[in-house]
């Protein structure tokens, strides 16, 4: 292992997050917190994950579409940022493409993605 992935690794455990396997096409709830005034509340954003960027790493990040109020909305998040306080996986989503820009440009029935029936969670020895 090279010196900057065992800083990373390093960094990485410190933060002590629990980011649970996902990828493109899963429908994932974020919860993000938000800072109003003086108080903190947790604000949930569900949506496709259409883009995953830097894989696991400590720079990777994740971009979330869904449609509010028949306007696409698109945000991205750093996996590992303080702000966010959990991700939760809600539909697993079988796609052939690691980027789903393609959604963009589709509405309603076109834009859906078929859900994944036989989904096996990686292993945890597998990551080396």
């Amino acid at each position: 292992m090279d010196l900057i992935a065992q800083l990373e690794a390093e960094q990485i455990s410190a933060l002590g997050k629990d980011i649970p396997d996902f990828k493109a096409g899963d429908t994932i709830r974020v919860g993000f917190k938000v800072t109003e005034g003086s108080r903190t509340r947790v604000q949930n954003y569900e949506g496709v994950c259409i883009s995953r960027k830097n894989g696991a790493g400590i720079a990777g990040a994740f971009t979330v579409r869904k449609i509010s109020f028949g306007e696409g909305v698109e945000r991205m998040f750093p996996l590992y940022s303080t702000n966010i306080d959990s991700i939760t996986v809600v539909r697993r989503g079988r796609v052939r493409r690691a980027k789903l820009y393609y959604l963009r440009s589709r509405r309603g029935k076109s834009a859906r993605i078929a859900e994944v029936s036989n989904y096996k969670p990686k292993s945890a020895g597998a990551e080396a």
